[in-house]
């Protein structure tokens, strides 16, 4: 019985929600499965993944095959770079020591580069809003400009008091 780990789809049409679940590979995508091990959600920014570490490494080293996407899931997660620290531990290339000061700096390096790219994001959108805001008031201004110059009576024509030599000339 070959054993997946893969995604289960949930949610509406054009917002997915997916499971990630250990399954029987033979079984229907959102069928029958064995354990449930997380959540993926694709549609925050970045990405909203609750996973189970622990469970998922215990079921790679039993032997399951994660798919393309789950593997991906996976890799991010740390759980695939866990798995290899162990494989050299066991060969005795590593101490348990050694493997778990490298799996906390790696740890400590990618939730800085998540928090730089949430706090990048966020910056972002504060930019956009600040740069609406400035084209909305500038184009009020030009509205109310435009709705000025057009209600504003033209000015009077000044009545010629002193006559010119011109105008005695032609009387």
């Amino acid at each position: 019985m070959p054993v997946k780990i893969r995604l289960q789809r949930h949610g509406k049409k054009a917002s997915a929600f997916y499971h990630i679940v250990i399954a029987d590979g033979r079984a229907p995508r959102d069928g029958k499965f064995i354990e449930k091990i997380g959540t993926y959600n694709p549609t925050t920014n970045p990405a909203t993944i609750v996973l189970d570490n622990d469970k998922a490494l215990s079921w790679i080293k039993n032997g399951a095959q994660p798919t393309d996407t789950c593997r991906a899931i996976l890799s991010y997660k740390g759980v695939m770079y866990k798995h290899h620290l162990q494989g050299g531990i066991t060969k005795g290339a590593l101490t348990q020591e050694q493997a778990d000061a490298k799996f906390a700096k790696w740890l400590a390096e990618k939730e800085g580069k998540i928090t730089g790219k949430i706090s990048k994001l966020d910056g972002a959108k504060k930019d956009a809003h600040k740069s609406r805001l400035t084209s909305e008031s500038a184009s009020k201004e030009a509205k109310a400009a435009k709705i000025i110059a057009k209600n504003t009576p033209p000015p009077a024509e000044a009545v010629v008091e002193n006559p010119t030599p011109e105008t005695q000339a032609e009387a």
